[in-house]
């Protein structure tokens, strides 16, 4: 089994395939059935064994650092920052490459504003596998 890591972006990648409405534009029944949508799915991987663990993410967030002993800084830019990029993300747990594609696909066909399906771009990034720790 592999691990994956699948991205959901609020912007910055490529601009969906089924139109670019931005979540906060959608009425709140389009909302529900897209997490509606989200849900079933990990529902269904859950019966499968391949999910994880999923989130969705508030856009709010703060930048924070080691900068020695004290109260580390904290900033709010002015470089690009996570809260206006990452949407959420799912943890899948697979057999292969192929069928982590696989879902991907199936995921981005929620639906979105209109009950279309959003055919939004996920970012598909596996897990580092670590070797066995040895121990003698």
């Amino acid at each position: 089994m592999a691990r994956y890591l699948l991205l959901k972006h609020y912007r910055g990648g490529p601009a969906p395939a089924g139109g670019d409405v931005p979540i906060d534009q959608w009425t709140p029944e389009e909302v529900d059935a897209h997490v509606r949508y989200m849900r079933d799915f990990a529902a269904r991987l859950t019966d499968t064994g391949e999910f994880v663990d999923s989130q969705a993410l508030l856009p709010e967030g703060t930048f924070v650092r080691s900068d020695g002993p004290g109260r580390p800084p904290v900033t709010d830019g002015p470089f690009a920052e996570t809260k206006d990029l990452i949407a959420g993300w799912m943890v899948i747990d697979v057999d292969s490459r192929e069928r982590a594609l696989e879902l991907a696909g199936e995921l981005s066909a929620a639906p979105g504003a209109g009950g279309e399906p959003v055919r939004e771009w996920l970012e598909l990034r596996p897990f580092m596998a670590y070797p066995p720790a040895v121990t003698e």
